[in-house]
């Protein structure tokens, strides 16, 4: 059974820094595309960044030149390293990757405010 575990949210100001981490298991990661996603209150859940078996990368327009996805292999992990927070991007961050279906891991709160 596929399994994703998020980790890394938190608090803080704007302008800071945060590195999410997502641990995948009961896949074969190597080959897997991975997403996150995040979804803000009133909101709809939103792709952010994914990266590809290949290590190509996507990133929401909002994201560009702020946030940085990356993976390891050796460590079934994929990484969201955010930069410059504003407080637009308080949200619960999901990992997601599709493997015969999609699957979803339990999301980590991300708050960004003075």
């Amino acid at each position: 059974q596929v399994r994703l575990v998020e980790s890394g949210g938190g608090l803080v100001q704007p302008g800071e820094s945060l590195k999410l981490s997502c641990a995948a298991s009961g896949m074969n990661f190597k080959i897997a595309t991975m997403t996150w996603y995040r979804q803000a209150p009133g909101k709809e859940r939103e792709l952010v960044a994914n990266i590809t078996r290949d290590g190509s990368t996507t990133y929401a327009d909002s994201v560009k030149g702020r946030f940085a996805i990356s993976r390891d292999n050796a460590w079934n992990r994929v990484y969201l390293q955010m930069n410059t927070l504003k407080p637009e991007d308080t949200a619960v961050y999901y990992c997601n990757t599709y493997w015969k279906r999609p699957f979803w891991g339990q999301g980590t709160q991300v708050t960004v405010s003075s």
